[in-house]
């Protein structure tokens, strides 16, 4: 009879640690263990698609809206019923809601119990409650994975002695695409105030009347949309900048791209700017925290580390790229070699070592 592994995070309706836990679950399956991916409720029409060996539950068939503690209650008691039913060897839970409601849920159950930080732990575990689930509610896990040493020091030690730095995957396909007709600078996230693509719009101001021929494509949908679509017109630049909304050819857009942008103001490990290496698009990035850009770019080698909500060194970084073509494809061809950390089967190698580890005990 085979292991069951359950594996827990809020939705799957976009975002990088859902389509890395959707992979995860997957490899799994492939290795020969049982793999069931929970949600906490059902996005219709919205979300990534589930491989077809992974065996998909979700609490809520649709967003049930109530207050905090009432959600956070009735989540972990039906999640607990689900635990119970399937007997998994291990639970593996990504976010700060998941991780929480998994620990308590599990809570005298034989269910080994992986969490996995997938974000800034300031802005995660921030305030008084946070911070007591940060430092003494997820030290009772069995194992945690974390993107960056930086996420994982802010932790105590009791939690970082049996955790790991795992990166993230990027699939194979990123790294075989061919770049043709390269052009525009390019950002690919959601229209929020943590990606602040308010800079980027800034940063690319700055330089839009040295380069007639080059446009900004912003890649994605969210609140903050209109606040954007006003900036870009209080600028002038309707039709230099573009809004695109949301796409599912990610990997077709970077065969195009000239630059990639990632401008956010703190970030866990981004899926976006790994792909973007991996396809050896030139790229620029804010070196936020928790240090997954840093991780990953080795400024001036691979890539371009600007700080964070500075729009100036951001449009120096951009127009030095745009004007140096030869420096452009050079660090581009440097970014493809070094994100071969990154492979698939690397990480997945990692991912199974760890969690195998953690069932033994």
């Amino acid at each position: 009879m085979m292991d069951t592994l359950l594996f827990y995070i809020n939705a799957i309706n976009g975002g990088g640690a859902e389509r890395v836990i959707l992979q995860l679950a997957h490899h799994f399956a492939d290795e020969g263990f049982r793999s069931v991916l929970v949600t906490s409720f059902v996005d219709e029409g919205k979300e990534y698609e589930v491989p077809s060996n992974v065996i998909r539950l979700s609490i809520e068939q649709e967003e049930i809206k109530q207050s905090r503690l009432k959600r956070n209650i009735s989540r972990i008691k039906a999640l607990r019923r689900i635990i119970k039913r399937e007997k998994p060897v291990a639970i593996i839970s990504f976010m700060a809601e998941p991780n929480f409601r998994a620990l308590i849920a599990t809570k005298g159950l034989k269910t080994k119990r992986i969490i996995s930080v997938r974000n800034d732990p300031n802005r995660e575990y921030s305030g008084k409650l946070g911070k007591y689930v940060g430092k003494y509610l997820l030290p009772t896990a069995d194992g945690c994975v974390f993107q960056t040493e930086d996420a994982k020091a802010w932790f105590p030690e009791k939690l970082q002695k049996k955790s790991r730095v795992i990166l993230n995957d990027v699939k194979e396909e990123f790294f075989n695409i061919e770049r043709t007709q390269t052009k525009n600078v390019i950002s690919v996230g959601r229209l929020s105030k943590q990606k602040n693509h308010a800079l980027l719009v800034d940063a690319f101001a700055q330089i839009a009347d040295k380069y007639p021929d080059q446009k900004l494509l912003l890649y994605g949908a969210g609140a903050l949309e209109e606040k954007i679509r006003q900036q870009i017109e209080e600028y002038g630049l309707q039709g230099r900048v573009v809004l695109k909304g949301p796409t599912n050819d990610v990997a077709g857009v970077l065969g195009k791209a000239g630059v990639f942008v990632l401008s956010s103001d703190y970030e866990g490990m981004p899926n976006c700017l790994m792909e973007a290496l991996a396809a050896g698009v030139p790229c620029v990035s804010t070196d936020c925290p928790c240090g997954g850009p840093r991780t990953l770019i080795k400024d001036g080698e691979n890539g371009l580390l600007v700080p964070i909500k500075d729009k100036e060194s951001l449009a120096m970084a951009i127009d030095r790229l745009l004007s140096d073509q030869e420096y452009a494809e050079k660090i581009g061809r440097t970014a493809k070699e070094t994100a071969t950390q990154f492979h698939p089967d690397r990480i997945f190698a990692q991912w199974k070592a760890y969690v195998e580890e953690v069932i033994k005990g």
